[in-house]
């Protein structure tokens, strides 16, 4: 096995960082400053902020098993909230992070956890080959 830092790791350590940083201080912002306007929504995106968190500490530290955890739970939650927000709008009256599969970001949320969990597979596997 290879650590899930190294290489193309470290991009993808630096990516899951920003990403952090941007979604952990927009739900804090909206959760401290504008909470009655769109609960559901604020909260979704701090916890999505928090997910990025704990995502790139464990990736950083080699931590795969909370790795492989937190990519999973990012890639549900990017597919299931994209998904409602675009077929229920109303109850999201203000985006998240992860609202319309990411659109607000570029779609990095989007295909963030597919490379996550093939980089984690293809680190993992790494020394099976050999």
């Amino acid at each position: 096995m290879r650590p899930t830092s190294g290489g193309f790791g470290r991009l993808l350590v630096l990516v899951y960082g920003v990403l952090a940083l941007a979604a952990t201080a927009r739900g804090l912002y909206q959760v401290s400053t504008a909470w009655h306007e769109a609960p559901l929504a604020y909260a979704l995106s701090l916890a999505s902020g928090l997910v990025y968190v704990a995502a790139t500490w464990a990736l950083a530290t080699d931590r795969r098993r909370a790795a492989w955890w937190c990519v999973g739970t990012e890639m549900v939650g990017v597919l299931v909230i994209g998904a409602v927000s675009l077929a229920l709008p109303d109850d999201f009256p203000d985006e998240t992070v992860w609202s319309g599969f990411g659109s607000g970001y570029g779609y990095v949320p989007l295909v963030l956890p597919f490379v996550g969990l093939w980089w984690l597979w293809r680190t993992g596997r790494a020394g099976a080959d050999h």
